[in-house]
């Protein structure tokens, strides 16, 4: 129920979320390159030829030339890059622009240089990107989407969770599977790959939407939370920081010093200390600026409108050239470890410090940044601090955008960062075509079951009743389509279920079409019992009745093959109906046998029917992981425990039936192509013979292709599933048959002798609602023998997984020491209180064997008392001795009637072979 709820979850947020986050992924992935990509298309902004043995101008030369040209130009700060080729930034006051305008300036002769092309556009993709440039309301969308993409990594780790893993089963992608399958696949293994960096994506982006979650993230990495800049008494900023604004967040950037914002949000490596960080970072080289942590302030504090009997007489231009000129060679002189670029803030006022940031010359990312504060009163640098100083969690915390981005992890880490970002809209795509192919599904599945098309009919014509009797559905789902069939050629229909037909309906029908199975060696269905039972004992005249029967059936049992649909043939025939024409066979839901039934109808009908709708019965790839023989040195045939995991998205429910598709051994068509004498064969023409029934040929072919033509596909098997979904693989136990000539059987020689462990297996899930668990927690008595405690187990592991306890199993085999399965888990079911009540009968440990019929007739008072608290009973095992045993003690028990009442009513359930 949990893993149920989780995915419906699951799969309605992604619907709901998933077109939101593949936006931001793709946005994401763009602006993680923004000033790569802003550098590429603005090589003339960014570079600059370097002149024969010329050195670059200083910061204070730049100053110099700048105001000389334009003596009102207000500039906040000046950025050096050491590389040669690289381009100067001076940050300027302008209208309109309250972190300032940047400008590109050639380093060796202060032009200035274009203006840097496509910084809007980036602009509107950080935008899109924060909160699809709603505002605020589009901030708190795409937060909550952060919080879903959480759920989405978390629950998809958990649904497919396996028991046992392998590298191969998480992270490779299968290009050889179709369809659904292959979807399924794409989109849980690509998740795997990028569920590192999807955490990482909404666990940081979350830090820039909620103020509650940013808090944790301070107090779970221990670093204390800066304090938020407060303006002085009245309102007044103060000087130096006109036009800046509060940093994002309340958190100081680095190097903010009365530089004024870079244009349309540009940062480049140059750039600290020039406009408002990105991202709400917090820089070391605000220290002039911001509240000082504990409400002491700082020694760069002086001047800025705090600090009382500070000089705040403005500087002149010659002032400002030589606090430059002093800091420059001052700090060069005294700083040694180098660095890539350098930003010196102009002073506004004569406090004695000039605040600067700087970049290692070995850049780690783009907020890897450094400050400090040059006294060029007494020609010392004061409160440097270094980023390579900081510990762990505060860099972390002080470089949230590359930690987002994936920048802080190195450059192959942020490749790989961005690629998981773009590969975001893969699984919605992927996401949506599963939910719509799940919803095709199930439509189909509910046509199958009623395929009633709205069609106006003729309301001349006579009702046809269409009767099934059903053990595992196939009877139910062609009645349908046979109804669907004749309402399509305007015919009225009435479908019931053979349980639930009265004399009153066989007499008020004058056309009956039945379509029947039978099951185990020759019986009718259990829903049929009571029909066969109370009706078919009775003399009905139905001389006014015409009717049909299709008989569904295994030739396997060639002694009882169909033998339910004849026997209500011959009844009808007896009450003196007329047969339409002669009963037809269906063996195991052949498609030719199913569509002559409609061939024929259509025949004597003289009506336009359309092809009954057959799904081809396809078969899913499943991997044989493990096979373990149960009971070694057993007096019985050997028995074991199979496990195969799925390849795709594949659920069943407990008491579901498992379909094999068995192949031939590589030994068998090696003694076919020895027998008739094939020669040169290819590894494809082999390959052929894997799944042909190679034991009955017709003609006298000596072609291979011809023969090949002629050989029909092996019969497929059918075993008890003995696990749920929620294990992660489906478990069997099979008892390996061998007949006195020693060959194995065709499905259990191949699951436990020729089939090698990793091989692939075909199998599809066959649904059985006939022994399905019912969703109450009514109590249940399980019956079986042998392997039949597979169909039991499944039951078992779901009532735990619901936390039903009120379960008692009966089972049987020969000995306790040899062939006591599943002994470890029966016991401690036992001791858990989910078991309330084990009964074990080991027939050959006794003088006198004594089976699980014995046991019931042993416990007869308490299987009534457990039956009249409304247990229902379940079966499951082989139908000779123990199957037909338990059902004569359960009469003898209950009595006829009642037993047959709790058949009607679904308590009596049974899954017997």
């Amino acid at each position: 129920m949990l893993k149920k709820t989780l995915f419906q979850l699951h799969w309605f947020l992604g619907i709901t979320a998933g077109l939101i986050l593949s936006l931001m992924g793709v946005t994401g992935a763009i602006y993680s390159y923004d000033q790569q990509i802003l550098k590429w298309i603005n090589e003339d902004s960014y570079t600059v030829q370097v002149p024969t043995q010329q050195a670059k101008l200083t910061p204070s030369e730049l100053y110099q030339k700048l105001i000389s040209k334009d003596n009102k130009l207000e500039i906040n700060s000046i950025t050096v890059v050491n590389e040669a080729d690289a381009s100067s930034i001076v940050n300027v006051k302008k209208e309109g622009e309250r972190r300032g305008f940047n400008l590109m300036v050639n380093p060796y002769d202060a032009s200035i240089l274009p203006d840097v092309k496509g910084r809007e556009f980036f602009q509107f993709i950080q935008q899109l990107h924060r909160n699809l440039t709603f505002g605020p309301v589009g901030k708190q969308i795409t937060a909550a989407c952060s919080l879903m993409l959480i759920y989405f990594v978390l629950s998809g780790l958990y649904l497919r969770w396996p028991k046992k893993h392998s590298i191969k089963q998480w992270l490779a992608v299968k290009p050889k599977l179709k369809g659904r399958n292959f979807i399924w696949d794409l989109h849980a293994v690509v998740g795997t790959w990028v569920i590192v960096f999807y955490l990482l994506f909404a666990m940081t982006g979350l830090y820039w939407s909620y103020d509650w979650w940013r808090d944790g993230m301070f107090k779970v990495l221990g670093v204390e939370k800066p304090q938020q800049m407060q303006a002085p008494a009245g309102g007044q900023k103060p000087e130096g920081m006109q036009g800046q604004g509060r940093p994002q967040n309340g958190e100081k950037s680095e190097g903010m010093q009365g530089q004024g914002r870079p244009q349309n949000g540009e940062k480049s490596e140059g750039m600290q200390g020039q406009g408002r960080p990105q991202n709400g970072e917090k820089s070391e080289g605000m220290q002039a600026q911001g509240r000082p942590q504990n409400g002491e302030k700082s020694e760069g504090m002086q001047g800025n409108g705090f600090e009382k009997g500070a000089n705040k007489a403005p500087l002149s231009t010659e002032q400002i050239e030589s606090i430059l000129s002093q800091t420059w060679q001052g700090f060069n002189q005294q700083y040694k470890n180098g660095y890539s670029s350098i930003t010196l803030n102009i002073p506004k006022t004569s406090n004695g410090k000039v605040e600067l940031s700087f970049v290692d010359a070995e850049i780690q990312h783009e907020r890897a940044r450094n400050s400090a504060s040059y006294n060029y009163t007494t020609q010392n640098i004061d409160n440097l601090k270094l980023y390579s100083d900081k510990k762990l969690n505060d860099k972390i915390m002080s470089s949230m955008l590359p930690v987002h981005r994936g920048s802080f992890f190195g450059p192959v880490w942020q490749f790989v960062a961005m690629l998981a970002s773009l590969a975001m809209p893969l699984f919605f795509i992927t996401g949506i075509m599963l939910y719509l192919k799940r919803r095709k599904q199930k439509k189909l599945t509910k046509l199958a079951k009623t395929q009633i098309v709205p069609v106006v009919t003729d309301n001349n014509a006579p009702t046809w009743l269409v009767v099934y009797a059903s053990q595992t559905g196939i009877s139910e789902q062609l009645a349908w389509r046979t109804a669907s069939s004749l309402q399509e050629a305007k015919q009225t229909t009435n479908v019931k279920s053979i349980q639930h037909v009265t004399t009153d309906d066989l007499k008020s029908h004058a056309q009956v079409l039945w379509v029947v199975s039978t099951y185990g060696t020759g019986d009718a269905p259990d829903v049929a019992v009571s029909f066969s039972k109370k009706i078919m004992k009775q003399t009905l005249d139905l001389s006014h009745v015409q009717y049909a029967v299709l008989a569904l059936g295994s030739k396997e049992y060639f002694e009882t093959y169909c033998s339910f649909g004849h026997e209500v043939d011959a009844w009808l025939n007896n009450a003196g109906a007329t047969r339409l024409f002669n009963t037809i066979e269906v063996d195991d839901a052949n498609i030719e046998d199913i569509q002559k039934w409609n061939q024929q109808l259509a025949n004597v009908t003289h009506l336009d029917l359309h092809d009954i709708d057959v799904a081809e019965k396809t078969f899913d790839t499943w991997t044989l992981q493990q096979r373990k023989l149960l009971n070694a040195d057993s007096l019985g045939q050997p028995a074991y425990h199979i496990e195969l995991i799925p390849q795709a998205d594949i659920t069943w429910q407990a008491g579901d039936i498992a379909v094999i598709q068995p192949m031939n051994s590589p030994d068998r068509i090696s003694q076919f192509i020895e027998q008739h004498s094939f020669v040169n064969l290819n590894s494809a023409q082999i390959a052929s013979l894997k799944n042909k029934d190679l034991t009955h040929t017709t003609g006298d072919n000596t072609d291979f292709e011809s023969m090949l033509e002629t050989l029909k596909p092996l019969p497929a098997r059918e075993y008890s599933i003995a696990s749920i979904p929620k294990q992660q693989q489906l478990q069997l136990v099979v008892r390996l048959a061998q007949d006195k000539e020693g060959e194995y059987g065709l499905g259990s020689g191949w699951l436990c002798q020729h089939a090698p462990l990793n091989e692939n297996i075909e199998l599809r899930i066959r649904t059985n609602e006939a022994f399905h668990l019912i969703d109450d927690n009514r109590p249940i008595l399980l019956i079986g023998n042998g392997t039949g405690i597979a169909g039991l187990m499944s039951l078992l592991q779901q009532r735990e997984d619901l936390g039903y306890t009120e379960n008692w199993l009966v089972w049987g085999e020969r000995q306790r020491a040899k062939d006591h399965f599943y002994q470890q888990q029966l016991e401690a079911w036992q001791h858990s209180g989910l078991l309330s009540r084990l009964d074990l009968v080991f027939s050959r440990d006794q003088e006198s064997c004594k089976y699980v019929q014995d046991q019931l007739m042993h416990a007869a008072t308490d299987v009534k008392a457990w039956v009249e608290r409304g247990a229902v009973i379940y079966v499951c095992g082989s139908v000779q001795g123990m199957a037909s045993g338990v059902d004569q003690a359960l009469k003898d028990i209950l009595g006829e009637t009642l037993l047959d009442e709790l058949r009607e009513h679904d308590r009596y359930r049974r899954d017997v072979y």
